[in-house]
């Protein structure tokens, strides 16, 4: 067991994630890590909260017939408008009352917490997933109302179920915000090119893009490609290991199923513990 517990021991490990940031720093510091916490995306409320406004009368007037979730977050800020609305109970009612799709576990898990369960989840974690599992139940006729997230493909689900015969009827219930400043950033992908970290583990896309975006500001592109070379690279599943691809970057560690933190977690310490 101590053994297992320090598979991690010597190991540098970045860890861009924000929300659980401790919680997952802590994970990996009680196998050894030591922790470089470098939170670069912030999940934040709209300032402007008209259009999410608008989108609850119409989910609580019953016009949806089935709700896409793409996030947790997007159930948790949904939720938590309605209560500053006072209408916290008839949004609950209207979830219950409505067919419920979970793009992964996430949005899975926050409707757990709210009493609720997703009543189907997607074929694979990814709009692609989203879309194959649409196109099954043939919502022809019918209002798809999707929660989307910061640079969601909307024109692309707008299409896809306009070819469906089906409405769209989107919402973007938060927005986020860049945490770390770009100086720090640089550093980051400068300790990573130089080898002074062994491993940085993505939690989502949008921190892959805003590596990708301060190395480019500062003239780092070079740099960036250095420090995907010398760093191994987790993700916590596909949507965040194409981000990396995308950038040039090769994932070494990533979770056969189950998506989130403690499978990332757990397959981290497997592969580096058979160094």
């Amino acid at each position: 067991m101590k053994q297992h517990q320090q598979a991690l021991s010597g190991d540098r490990v970045v860890v861009p994630e924000s929300r659980e940031l401790d919680r997952f720093s802590a994970m990996l510091e009680r196998h050894g890590a030591t922790v470089l916490r470098s939170p670069l995306i912030l999940v934040s409320p709209l300032q402007d909260t008209s259009t999410l406004d608008a989108w609850l009368d119409r989910l609580i007037a019953g016009r949806h017939d089935t709700l896409v979730f793409y996030t947790g977050e997007g159930v948790t800020h949904i939720v938590a408008r309605a209560e500053e609305l006072g209408r916290r109970d008839q949004a609950l009612a209207a979830f219950a009352a409505t067919r419920k799709i979970a793009r992964g576990p996430k949005p899975g898990a926050a409707l757990r917490k709210l009493g609720l369960s997703a009543d189907i989840v997607a074929e694979a974690p990814t709009t692609e997933g989203l879309l194959a599992t649409l196109e099954k139940l043939a919502p022809h006729g019918q209002c798809v109302a999707v929660q989307l997230y910061p640079g969601a493909p909307a024109d692309r689900l707008g299409d896809a179920l306009k070819a469906l015969g089906a409405g769209f009827d989107p919402v973007l219930p938060y927005r986020y915000i860049s945490d770390e400043v770009d100086d720090e950033v640089a550093s980051v992908i400068r300790a990573m090119a130089s080898g002074d970290i062994d491993l940085i583990a993505f939690t989502s896309k949008l921190q892959v893009q805003r590596l990708c975006d301060v190395a480019k500001r500062q003239g780092l592109e070079a740099e960036l490609e250095q420090a995907f070379a010398a760093t191994t690279i987790a993700a916590v599943g596909p949507v965040a290991a194409a981000a990396v691809e995308e950038a040039g970057g090769t994932v070494r560690i990533q979770p056969t199923s189950s998506f989130h933190l403690k499978p990332l977690v757990t397959e981290i310490v497997r592969t580096r513990g058979e160094r």
